[in-house]
C-alpha cells in the first residue's frame, strides 16, 4: 500500500486541529479537498479514521493509532527540513579539510579563522597527513577537500591551483661562513642535510632534482615536522630544506639565513583538491570560494 505523503499530511492536520476547516486553512486547501483526501485514506485502509461531531472531527481508535505514528514522522520531517535549511545557510554542519601541518599553520590558518568567525556553527575537522595520505582520505570520503602540493595526476581528482611557494635550504649561525656564498650541489652535500622524514611531495621533489643533476641526496638527519626542520637548523645541527614562506620570520630576524645555490630550485604550487564530479557540501563550497 503506497499512500501519497500529501494524504498523510492532510490527516495529520485534521487530527491535530480537530477541524477540516482549520486543516484546510493550514494547508492552503479547500475544505472539500481535505474531505476528499481523508476519504481516500480511509478507503485505502478500509477503516474509518474520524467521526464527525458538531465541533469538528474526532479520531476513531484506529485513527488515534495511525496518528501516533504520523505525528512522529511529521516531527522528524520537520526537523529534517530545519536541518537542511541550517546546512544551506551554514548555520550548522561540518567542514573536513586535509593537509599538512605546515600548510594548515602557515597558509590556511587565516582563512580558517575568517570562516569560523562568519560561520561559528560549522564544526571544523582538520586531518593532517602527507599528500598521498590526503589523497586516500579524500577518496575514502573522510574529508571534503584537501590542500596539497602539486602536481597531482589522478583522473578521479580535480585540483585547482591556489598559491605558489618557494622551497630553499637554510642554516643557522654555526654555518655563518656559508652566508652570501654561492654553493654548488656538490659543495652543499659536504655538510649535513636535514630533510622531512615522511614521504612528502617536497621531499620527493628535491630528491628528484638532485638525481637530475647526478647526485644522490641522503639526509644525515630526518625529522617529522617542519618545526623541527627549523629548530634543528637554528641549533646548528645541519642545513634544512624548508619552504621559504614558512621561515620568513626567522630569515627576517637573522636566526636563519638562506643558502645560495648555483642552480634554481623550482617553485611549488599548492592546490585545492576535491573529488571530480562529486557534489560539495555548502560549507566546503563556501570555504573554497573564500580561499580562491
Amino acid at each position: 500500500m503506497n499512500n501519497n505523503y500529501e494524504l498523510y499530511k492532510v490527516f495529520y492536520w485534521a487530527a491535530k486541529t480537530g477541524s477540516l476547516t482549520k486543516a484546510a486553512k493550514a494547508l492552503y486547501l479547500t475544505q472539500p479537498s481535505v474531505s476528499h483526501a481523508i476519504k481516500q485514506l480511509e478507503d485505502s485502509f478500509g477503516i474509518s479514521l474520524f467521526f464527525r461531531t458538531s465541533k469538528g472531527v474526532t479520531l476513531t481508535q484506529e485513527g488515534t493509532m495511525l496518528y501516533s505514528y504520523i505525528e512522529q514522522s511529521h516531527i522528524l520531517i520537520s526537523l529534517a527540513e530545519e536541518k537542511m535549511a541550517a546546512l544551506k545557510n551554514l548555520d550548522s554542519g561540518e567542514l573536513r579539510i586535509g593537509g599538512s601541518d605546515s600548510l594548515f599553520k602557515h597558509y590556511l590558518l587565516p582563512y580558517l579563522e575568517d570562516f569560523h568567525r562568519h560561520h561559528p556553527g560549522i564544526k571544523l575537522h582538520l586531518n593532517h597527513g602527507t599528500t598521498p595520505e590526503i589523497i586516500t582520505f579524500l577518496k575514502e570520503g573522510r574529508i571534503d577537500l584537501g590542500v596539497v602540493r602539486m602536481p597531482i595526476v589522478d583522473s578521479q581528482l580535480e585540483v585547482t591551483e591556489s598559491i605558489k611557494l618557494q622551497d630553499c635550504f637554510v642554516a643557522g649561525a654555526r654555518y655563518a661562513e656559508l652566508k652570501d656564498v654561492v654553493l654548488t650541489l656538490d659543495m652543499l652535500l659536504q655538510h649535513p642535510v636535514i630533510l622531512f622524514s615522511r614521504n612528502s611531495r617536497a621531499r620527493m621533489a628535491i630528491t628528484e632534482l638532485f638525481q637530475n643533476y647526478g647526485y644522490t641526496l641522503k639526509p644525515e638527519i630526518e625529522v617529522g615536522s617542519v618545526e623541527l626542520l627549523i629548530e634543528f637548523a637554528r641549533k646548528g645541527l645541519g642545513i634544512s630544506y624548508v619552504t621559504r614562506e614558512f621561515v620568513s620570520n626567522e630569515l627576517e630576524e637573522g636566526s636563519l639565513f638562506e643558502i645560495q645555490l648555483d642552480v634554481q630550485l623550482p617553485p611549488t604550487h599548492v592546490g585545492i583538491m576535491i573529488m571530480r564530479n562529486m557534489p560539495l557540501s555548502s560549507a566546503a563550497s563556501r570555504f573554497i570560494e573564500l580561499v580562491r
